[in-house]
């Protein structure tokens, strides 16, 4: 079984044992960081396969660790934080966040959570380059998961593209909740998981032309979503 490296970064040293101890009986090796500054180092320096981010550290928040390290660290980062606050949630996605847990979280659950996200990783990895999709002002090439808009770069979490990916491939279908939580999660949506409607707000800030609103992404009501060729 293949091992995955994994850097937690939590100051509560009694949770961070318990979750080191449980993940390491499975296919992960676990190294601890306490330390919001020295965690940045780690990141950038070890370049782990995932990044376990508490939100609350000592010297530096995760948040602020999470927007200093991404142009550098293109592994997955899931926070994990006991606040349920929608803006918690807002920040940890726009500044590049993989996935966002709350606390307190079983370690079963946590390690379905990681899984999930490595095998959707390692889809997206391994998958056949297929044609670049365009739709106006937006190109999108699978091949080597490059997003530009007006001919510039956009820096895209794995989430982020999953889901514009699906959009683009989709375009002029109404696609519900439920079929985009099912497709990116691999899980049904509950009803009340803000999850997609915050990813789809962050998504469009990102492809948003000189701060305007974008267009392409229309909500239909009651229905869900809808990727429209033209505006």
């Amino acid at each position: 079984m293949q091992e995955y490296s994994l850097l937690l970064v939590e100051d509560d040293e009694e949770l961070a044992e318990l979750i080191q101890d449980y993940l390491q009986t499975m296919e992960f090796k676990v190294d601890i960081e306490n330390d919001g500054a020295k965690a940045m180092t780690r990141i950038i320096n070890e370049q782990p396969d995932i990044v376990l981010l508490d939100l609350m550290l000592p010297s530096m928040d995760g948040i602020s660790i999470c927007k200093q390290v991404r142009s550098q660290f293109h592994n997955l980062i899931v926070m994990l934080t006991a606040s349920n606050e929608t803006m918690d949630h807002v920040l940890g996605l726009e500044i590049g966040a993989d996935e966002y847990l709350n606390k307190p979280i079983e370690p079963r659950i946590l390690l379905a959570h990681l899984r999930a996200l490595l095998r959707r990783q390692q889809r997206t990895n391994q998958a056949a380059p297929s044609q670049a999709l365009r739709v106006g002002n937006i190109l999108l090439d699978p091949g080597n998961r490059k997003l530009t808009v007006n001919y510039q770069p956009v820096e895209l979490a794995l989430q982020e593209y999953e889901l514009l990916h699906l959009f683009m491939e989709q375009q002029g279908a109404i696609l519900s909740r439920d079929e985009i939580f099912k497709q990116l999660k691999g899980i049904e949506y509950d009803g009340e998981n803000r999850f997609i409607d915050i990813l789809v707000s962050q998504l469009r800030s990102k492809l948003a032309v000189d701060g305007e609103s974008h267009k392409h992404i229309k909500t239909v009501r009651s229905k869900g979503y809808l990727f429209a060729r033209e505006f």
